[in-house]
């Protein structure tokens, strides 16, 4: 599995009202050998901010772009995530997704 920082910095938030959420959170992504990509690297971050405003009209947040850019660099296209909104519109399959088309 692959995942971006920023992904993670997202997450964290959500996770911070459980007992032990950030850290089962964390234990997961060491014990399941997560890779988890920079995305705050200059480059990274212009590429990212790019595609942002070129689908502006989609909501997009920037974690959400980074596993946009994530998926073409690696060629994947099975994306794990509660937000749906941003992958619809592309050649994703949602792992997660209520209606899978």
């Amino acid at each position: 599995m692959l995942t971006t920082e920023a992904v993670v910095t997202e997450a964290m938030p959500f996770l911070g009202g459980l007992p032990d959420g950030a850290e089962t959170f964390a234990g997961f992504l060491e014990d399941a050998h997560v890779d988890i990509r920079d995305c705050f690297a200059p480059l990274q971050l212009h590429a990212a901010t790019r595609l942002m405003k070129k689908y502006a009209d989609t909501p997009r947040d920037f974690a959400d772009a980074t596993l946009v850019l994530l998926a073409d660099e690696t060629g994947l296209d099975h994306i794990v995530t509660l937000d749906e909104r941003g992958f619809r519109t592309r050649r994703f399959r949602l792992v997660l997704a209520r209606n899978q088309k």
